[in-house]
């Protein structure tokens, strides 16, 4: 395997993109995968309720969302570095046909059981198919030509979060739950034709060294991390034996994989990489980024929820702007990054982002929701113009040879600093939530008669988020306790002064992503024409690492 470049990160050396005769077959492939994988992770939650109501099992629901994230996770580095050694195709396609077997199984499903080892297995699916497509989108283009398309594919990525709940919604109504996975179905395999037809054949090259033991180590480690942000401070309490034990397990399992990784012949995630300066800071600015689009992702819709007092379906028109602006944000990117450059594009990008947070952390009682709409769509505008160059600047910075590794880092980083914030922001939450209701609630708690004040007593002390449940729908409201009810005020009251507390860690998250941005080196896009007379390259050559 190549070295990676020891100077500055500038042009790739690779010569001009490759020609194909299949070209827009295989993209046309690449986004009707990309769209239905990207669709299956909003529409299924529309269906949650259906599901619940068939088969009970409400404690277990949570797991139908972990553990596919929990797979699709820890799969994305496996698949970059197994799609660099044994080809694009052959793990594409294995992704999507895992995707379309698991999507078939969880529709015949009988019960939550088995429902939640399909998901699971599902995830495998998705964590493949996911970064292949920008890794193939490297394979193609040159930088400046994978500038428009990534945006594009972020585009696609974005406009599956806007229209997916409607989708799920409607697909619910007129037929039933288990369409949501039996569409996915034709769908994919489509996208199996059209792939299968497209992408060149793998020519192998030698005995391909599986890294069983990184392997291993990672999956135990990412598992057992993910598991404990997920479960700590709601399942289990943070100083459970429960929790440290995963934590513990997750340090051992990390620490050995490092190990093994420094000494492995085809490492799963190269050690090295991360002495790369652009490796190292652009997947930092990827994880903070990420940590604080979930801040806003998951808390603006309990802002509007709980304390403006509109429906679900309202606080999720909210977030319509975030994600229309997003899309439109990701399509112009790539035609400003060729005449602003990366690093700052990146940095304007954090600092409009760091601006939105900076105005939901003064929303309030009276904000309304045209209002709370204006700061979404700062927010998608700068996480527009971030998003899509992080994976560019990867891709320009290191051989085309360590294209799928460093391509499938990028959104491994992302997931893993979407879980992280999603924990960190909900602790943060709670902590100050526990103390203003101590202080304001919970005396006057104390005068209830002890069979209505002790379960509230409890909630302030073990998890809020449970007491501020009751504020989201008159159904709930209905069955407080009037004396509770008439203390409505104090409740509200600590839920705005803990998500402006959770907006401003956002914040902090954010602004230390914009400080990263300014170590990101001056990548330089490569230009399909000037590196044809360079490299006196054949137009009709197609590059070794699109031949997988």
């Amino acid at each position: 395997m190549e070295n990676i470049q020891k100077a500055a990160p500038k042009e790739i050396s690779e010569g001009a993109a490759p020609e194909l005769k299949n070209r827009g077959l295989l993209l046309t492939g690449l986004i009707i995968a990309m769209l239905f994988g990207a669709l299956d992770g909003t529409i299924v939650g529309t269906a949650m309720p259906r599901i619940v109501g068939e088969f009970g099992g409400l404690g277990l629901m949570t797991w139908l969302t972990t553990a596919y994230m929990l797979t699709s996770t820890v799969i994305v580095p496996i698949a970059g570095k197994l799609a660099d050694l044994m080809g694009r195709r052959v793990i594409y396609v294995t992704g999507l046909i895992i995707f379309i077997v698991a999507s078939a199984l969880c529709g015949m499903s009988q019960n939550m059981t088995e429902l939640i080892l399909f998901r699971g297995l599902q995830g495998l699916g998705g964590g493949i198919m996911m970064p292949m497509a920008m890794i193939i989108i490297g394979d193609l283009f040159t930088g400046k030509q994978r500038a428009k398309w990534q945006g594009v594919f972020g585009a696609i990525f974005g406009l599956s979060s806007v229209i997916g709940p409607q989708v799920g919604g409607w697909i619910v109504d007129a037929w039933d739950w288990r369409w949501v996975f039996y569409i996915n179905l034709p769908v994919g395999v489509l996208a199996v034709i059209l792939i299968s037809i497209a992408l060149p054949k793998h020519k192998s090259v030698g005995k391909v060294k599986f890294d069983v033991p990184g392997i291993v180590t990672m999956i135990v480690g990412v598992v057992s991390l993910l598991l404990a942000l997920t479960f700590g401070g709601s399942e289990y309490a943070w100083g459970s034996w429960q929790i440290i034990g995963l934590f513990l397990l997750a340090v051992v399992s990390l620490v050995s994989f490092v190990f093994i990784e420094s000494k492995a012949d085809e490492p799963i995630l190269p050690v090295r990489l991360f002495k790369n300066r652009t490796f190292s800071t652009i997947n930092g600015v990827g994880f903070l980024m990420a940590v604080g689009m979930f801040g806003a992702i998951m808390f603006v819709p309990l802002f509007m929820q709980g304390i403006v007092g509109i429906s679900a379906s309202a606080s999720g028109t909210v977030m319509t702007p975030l994600m229309i602006t997003m899309i439109a944000a990701s399509v112009v990117s790539g035609q400003l990054i060729d005449k602003i450059g990366v690093r700052r594009q990146m940095l304007i990008g954090m600092i409009v982002m760091a601006v939105g947070f900076v105005f939901l952390s003064t929303m309030g009682i009276s904000t309304t929701k045209l209002i709370a709409s204006s700061y979404m769509v700062l927010l998608g505008l700068g996480m527009g113009l971030v998003m899509p160059i992080l994976t560019l600047a990867l891709q320009e910075s290191f051989p085309k040879s360590e294209l799928g590794v460093v391509t499938s880092s990028s959104q491994f980083f992302r997931q893993i600093g979407g879980t992280f914030g999603m924990t960190i922001l909900g602790a943060i939450m709670n902590h100050k939530s526990t103390i203003l209701l101590e202080q304001n609630l919970e005396p006057v708690v104390k005068q209830f008669p002890a069979e209505v004040g002790s379960p509230i007593i409890d909630m302030i002390h073990k998890n809020p988020q449970t007491l501020y449940s009751s504020l989201l729908s008159p159904e709930a409201l209905a069955k407080l306790p009037k004396e509770l009810v008439e203390r409505l005020p104090i409740i509200k009251d600590a839920l705005v002064s803990s998500l402006h507390q959770v907006f401003i860690y956002g914040l902090v998250f954010v602004l230390l992503g914009a400080i990263l941005t300014l170590f990101v080196g001056n990548i330089k896009l490569s230009d399909r024409k000037s590196k044809k007379k360079e490299d006196g390259e054949d137009e009709n050559q197609v590059s070794p690492n699109l031949a997988h």
